[in-house]
């Protein structure tokens, strides 16, 4: 199915993608003033959905207006889904402060207008596939991930203008021999941080690490799935501040967000890196989990008992 044939949730209507618009004086469009959660859709239930719900209310928290996700956000999704006869699925919820007259300062009364996003992906799980083409190549850019107290790292809003500008940098360095598939972006005190739309792991002697959350990062709903999966079966889990060579010395990388699951990375700035028996495991365990939760019969596929907090850098 082509996007143009889908139908997309905007403001409590369902609406053919082709109509599907909203103003030009909304603050979304106009500020980047909105938050928005990627989610999978496995079997027809969108996974982590708690999760991923409960950092979209804490998004519109940040940003003041704590009453614009509405209380019927599930039945949207839920209505959208099978408007579109879409059981695997990429899909996106948007809230913004709506339409207000144009100048910085928010009015207090909110009228939010709230979308939901659809398109096909491939079934997941055991028997599925991978939504990626193959292992991923990852690019360290100039690009620093703003501090916390510039921009609040734990907030999923729609300026997303530092990932933008790490995959320029790496359009611009791409040669018709080689275009890195992800870029890395570190703090401004040179520690690394996280993908442009992914939550970043490596492994070092048995040990599996990952950026701490003490960091400028958006700490992704499947980063934490991983993290849970990891801890299960025993492997040693560390979070901490992390320098380039770090990762470039690493035995093994992978790069987390909802759409891409678990990646696999086999190349860091040039370096060729294994796909190691840790990130074999961890992608099946995901799978295992995802079949388990979303297609084995006699299941409700709400997958919300796992993870706390997110996100999926754009996918994150």
């Amino acid at each position: 199915m082509s996007d143009d044939q889908l139908s997309y949730h905007v403001d409590g209507d369902l609406v053919p993608a082709d109509e599907a618009t909203v103003s030009v004086r909304d603050r979304g469009f106009m500020y980047g003033d909105g938050a928005f959660e990627t989610l999978r859709v496995y079997g027809g239930e969108s996974f982590e959905w708690t999760a991923h719900r409960e950092r979209l209310q804490r998004t519109a928290e940040t940003l003041g207006f704590p009453d614009a996700v509405p209380d019927d956000l599930r039945e949207r999704v839920d209505d959208t889904l099978a408007a579109n006869d879409l059981t695997d699925a990429y899909l996106k919820i948007s809230v913004t402060r709506g339409v207000q007259p144009g100048k910085l300062t928010p009015d207090p009364d909110v009228d939010p207008t709230v979308v939901v996003y659809v398109s096909p992906l491939p079934r997941g799980g055991v028997d599925g596939e991978s939504a990626w083409d193959g292992p991923a190549t990852v690019q360290t850019v100039r690009t620093r991930r703003p501090p916390d107290a510039a921009l609040p790292a734990d907030a999923k809003t729609h300026n997303y203008l530092p990932g933008i500008l790490a995959r320029l940098e790496l359009r611009r360095a791409a040669t018709d021999e080689f275009a890195a598939d992800e870029a890395v972006m570190r703090t401004t005190d040179d520690y690394l941080a996280e993908g442009a739309t992914s939550n970043l792991f490596f492994v070092d002697e048995g040990t599996l690490k990952t950026p701490s959350t003490d960091l400028p990062i958006l700490p992704g709903v499947t980063r934490s799935v991983v993290m849970g999966l990891a801890d299960t079966e025993g492997f040693p889990v560390r979070t901490s501040r992390y320098a380039l060579d770090d990762l470039r010395d690493a035995d093994e990388v992978f790069l987390t967000n909802s759409t891409w699951e678990i990646r696999p990375v086999t190349s860091v700035d040039g370096i060729d890196v294994a796909v190691g028996p840790m990130t074999k495991l961890l992608s099946r365990l995901f799978d295992e989990r995802v079949e388990r939760e979303h297609y084995d019969d006699g299941t409700d596929g709400d997958g919300a008992e796992g993870s706390g907090a997110d996100g999926d850098a754009d996918d994150a």
